[in-house]
């Protein structure tokens, strides 16, 4: 008798569990920068914004975004190239008006490492380069 592929065991199921590993080194995730510009809608995005006032307009009692958001891309599946055209003007002005916003924000942060770089001491030793004087004043009065 001759095993089929049903018959073959997986070979580890515990490397699939959730918990498996939770003695490895988990890697970090970086931390956002709250002044970085969030980046454009997409036509779509810019379409469904005003489409869910509209819905909700029509339906005050329905609670759930699901409804919505199904109502929204059906919507949008029907609509010519024509009747998307404003809403994909509106989305190539945000985008300009982001990759705008990024540059600067970009050339922001070039500017800010190289000041950062000037000198060799952290802050912390400058800040004990401080404290040190201070102390001399007071030995000496």
């Amino acid at each position: 008798m001759t095993k089929t592929v049903s018959d073959a065991k997986p070979v580890d199921n515990r490397l699939k569990r959730k918990g498996a590993g939770a003695g490895t080194k988990q890697s970090k995730k970086a931390n956002k920068d709250p002044n970085k510009p969030k980046r454009p809608p997409s036509a779509f995005f810019v379409f469904m914004s005003e489409f869910r006032e509209r819905f909700k307009k029509e339906n005050p009692n329905n609670k759930s975004v699901a409804v919505v958001g199904k109502a929204g891309g059906k919507e949008w599946k029907l609509m010519t190239a024509a009747d998307k055209a404003p809403y994909m003007a509106t989305a190539e002005k945000k985008k300009e008006e982001y990759e705008k916003a990024i540059r600067a924000y970009n050339l922001g942060l070039s500017e800010g490492k190289t000041e950062e770089e000037g000198s060799d001491k952290s802050k912390s030793e400058v800040n004990d380069e401080d404290d040190d004087d201070d102390d001399d004043d007071e030995e000496v009065a």
